[in-house]
């Protein structure tokens, strides 16, 4: 005889909000939408009106097919994933939505967030490097447990992390699609943000290749640099720069002329610089 399943096991009238629908032994159940709490650490930074109002209509007609995926907090409950889905049954006009709850720490509800959505295929290329920079920020891994986390190549998060040394206004580019991530890489390994900035004019001009823009980037660097410019040679300096990028999970960098200097501290987001603030304060 096959055992009974069980639905949500302990505690189920402690996860289900007053108004709500059980649904059957399957585990979900219908869910009042205005008592769900999204994401806070949603990597999907856009939702297309568009798509939404066309994934929308599909509910009307069909309903939602597959249950979003909620965690308990001390607040009620907080979508782990299906964000897009509960967005657009709003959209459509629905009171409830189906429900699966995993009751999860607030540290494992975080991480099956971002590793849900890591494993998307519709991120972009600077969402993506987010979420991997917050996973390892909040959890205290390296790329190599981020990539065996996601199940990919440890050269691949490493690539994507690199594109948030960019300014953002060639992010914002790479995510409206006006550079590809090709580009972007050669781009970023480029110092000085004024060649960044007229390669990167160039690129969208000429609708240079990839292929091209290297071979661009390779004699903008090789052109001779102005004597006035910042010391960075120091070997010493490099490695201090490279222990705080470290242990502030950022670009630092460290310029010193006789017995002055600056240390620059960057950030690419008010999350990233609220951060930042906490964690030197």
């Amino acid at each position: 005889m096959v055992p009974k399943r069980k639905s949500l096991g302990r505690g189920l009238s402690a996860l289900i909000p007053e108004g709500a629908i059980l649904e059957d032994e399957r585990g979900f159940f219908l869910c009042p939408i205005d008592s769900i709490s999204p994401n806070p650490y949603q990597p999907r930074q856009d939702f297309s009106d568009a798509d939404l109002t066309e994934l929308a209509n599909s509910i009307k007609e069909k309903g939602v097919i597959q249950p979003i995926l909620v965690s308990r907090t001390k607040d009620g409950l907080q979508l782990i994933a299906g964000e897009r889905r509960w967005r657009a049954a709003q959209k459509a006009g629905l009171d409830t939505i189906p429900v699966w709850v995993r009751d999860a720490s607030p540290s494992e509800a975080l991480e099956l967030a971002l590793v849900e959505n890591l494993q998307r295929k519709d991120l972009n290329p600077i969402e993506e490097a987010l979420a991997y920079q917050e996973l390892m920020k909040r959890f205290n891994l390296t790329q190599e447990a981020v990539s065996t986390r996601i199940g990919k190549d440890r050269s691949t998060v490493a690539n994507l992390l690199r594109l948030l040394r960019l300014p953002q206004t060639l992010q914002q580019d790479l995510i409206n699609n006006r550079l590809t991530t090709g580009h972007a890489r050669v781009l970023v390994s480029i110092e000085s943000p004024s060649a960044q900035r007229t390669l990167r004019d160039l690129i969208i001009k000429k609708a240079l290749s990839v292929r091209q823009t290297e071979s661009l980037a390779k004699k903008l660097q090789a052109q001779p640099k102005p004597k006035d410019q910042k010391v960075e040679g120091d070997h010493y300096l490099e490695s201090l720069a490279r222990d705080l990028q470290r242990s502030l999970g950022t670009k630092v960098t460290i310029t010193k002329r006789d017995h002055k200097g600056r240390i620059i501290i960057e950030f690419y987001s008010d999350g990233e610089f609220g951060r930042l603030i906490d964690r030197l304060l």
